[in-house]
């Protein structure tokens, strides 16, 4: 038994030798993954067509998701819906500015559909998917159709968690070890070439050794818009592996908040190497402490374009919420990065309300696999006439637009927090305008 235990566990550092960690040394790709990902499409769709027939059988109603919201909304303003709300009620239109009993019906009616279809909360919750890609958690409204769909998926599930979870913890735990040790080693080098030459190609393994670790399947578009040297790359939030996704195919530099344990052991040895932007608690809550380190930091166009996520929170990938205007105040050339990930094959989203990391690290390695699209746009700076916010909402507006996403101007800090009078407040003096005048 002994022997054949060894015999087993060299073979299978072996395989991960040859097959995962060498060619993520080089960065090449024999193609496996992508074979992986095209036999499990037609798997799904197997799964669809024969649900879609139970349901027919049985006289289920098909299960689909609202993607556009429940309730269809036309693009209106305030002033508007009130004179159709008076024309259809009293027969006149807004003639002369005065208040009528009526406008209280407007009101109550956006008051409700916001309660029945709240397009803040559901962006903090999985997407749903109108077919089964036999992970139990996708979707509850499934039901038993039939015992080789009930075998399909309970092979699906071995498969997950008794050969690629084992393999994934593996490739995650090489990953990480050789990037605390590099970069330690990289860090007691003299300042020059060397030391960047060898930290960039430490850091890009290593993360590509994790995006395997994850069976990631990346797509990356116009990669000539690449971020460079003394700029900001900025992107849309959805996961705390989007840091692996773009640093897998670029060098970047992080800013962050300073960690303890596991992650503060990471942080101490990657910023030997490479010159991160890592923040103390005291220096987080301090805004214009934390513009002046980035200031300086972009100020030097041979240190590495800094990474950063304006949202501030994970956001479920169907949408892009407001960008927090502290990284476009410093007057860099900003890199826009728009991430999709298909849901299809598992669920990046990291619903840190939800799920602690451990938990959602072993949601990752045992879905079928993360697949993605990356376009780097082409790079944008400020106008004379904007200020910061226009301008996070012009780069924000880029982003959602390239990734198919929904373009939103609520504040993603609605996740934790109650809404701010402001926005109540403007709502107040929109009706106060068209009844009193400007």
């Amino acid at each position: 038994v002994v022997n054949l235990l060894g015999i087993s566990l060299t073979v299978l550092f072996t395989l991960l030798l040859v097959f995962i960690i060498v060619p993520a040394i080089f960065g090449v790709s024999f193609g496996i993954r992508k074979v992986y990902m095209k036999t499990l499409l037609k798997i799904f769709q197997w799964a669809t067509l024969r649900i879609e027939r139970g349901a027919k059988e049985k006289n289920h109603p098909l299960y689909k998701p609202y993607v556009n919201g429940i309730i269809a909304k036309e693009p209106t303003s305030l002033e508007e819906e009130i004179k159709e709300i008076r024309r259809s009620g009293s027969g006149k239109a807004l003639d002369t500015p005065e208040f009528e009993l009526s406008d209280i019906f407007y009101f109550c009616r956006k008051g409700i559909e916001t309660i029945m279809d709240d397009e803040v909360t559901k962006r903090f919750s999985a997407e749903e998917l109108e077919s089964w890609n036999l992970l139990s958690r996708t979707n509850y409204n499934f039901q038993y159709i039939s015992l080789r769909l009930t075998v399909l998926w309970g092979l699906g599930m071995l498969i997950r968690y008794c050969f690629l979870l084992p393999l994934r913890i593996a490739l995650a735990f090489t990953g990480i070890s050789l990037l605390v040790t590099g970069t330690t080693v990289v860090g007691y080098l003299p300042n020059g070439r060397c030391k960047e030459f060898l930290s960039k190609h430490v850091h890009l393994m290593c993360y590509r050794i994790c995006v395997r670790a994850l069976t990631a399947i990346i797509t990356y578009h116009d990669r000539e818009n690449r971020p460079r040297n003394g700029g900001i790359c900025v992107a849309n939030h959805t996961s705390p592996i989007d840091v692996i996704i773009l640093a897998s195919d670029g060098y970047y530099a992080m800013v962050g908040q300073i960690h303890g344990g596991l992650m503060g052991v990471i942080q101490r040895a990657m910023v030997k190497a490479c010159p991160h932007v890592w923040f103390e608690r005291s220096e987080v809550r301090d805004r214009h402490l934390v513009a002046k380190r980035l200031t300086e930091h972009v100020q030097d166009k041979s240190k590495l374009p800094i990474l950063i996520f304006p949202e501030g929170t994970c956001i479920n990938n169907t949408s892009v919420m407001m960008f927090k205007k502290g990284s476009f105040e410093i007057g860099a050339t900003v890199y826009p990065v728009a991430i999709k990930y298909d849901p299809q094959f598992g669920d990046a989203f990291w619903n840190s309300s939800k799920y602690g990391m451990v938990t959602y690290l072993l949601r990752m390695m045992t879905s079928w696999a993360i697949v993605c699209s990356v376009w780097y746009l082409p790079p944008m700076t400020r106008q004379p006439e904007e200020d910061a916010v226009q301008f996070a909402n012009r780069v924000k507006s880029a982003i959602a637009r390239q990734g198919g996403l929904v373009d939103l101007l609520w504040d993603g800090g609605l996740k934790r927090e109650k809404v701010k009078d402001t926005f109540k407040e403007e709502q107040q003096k929109l009706y106060s305008k068209m009844i009193v005048g400007n």
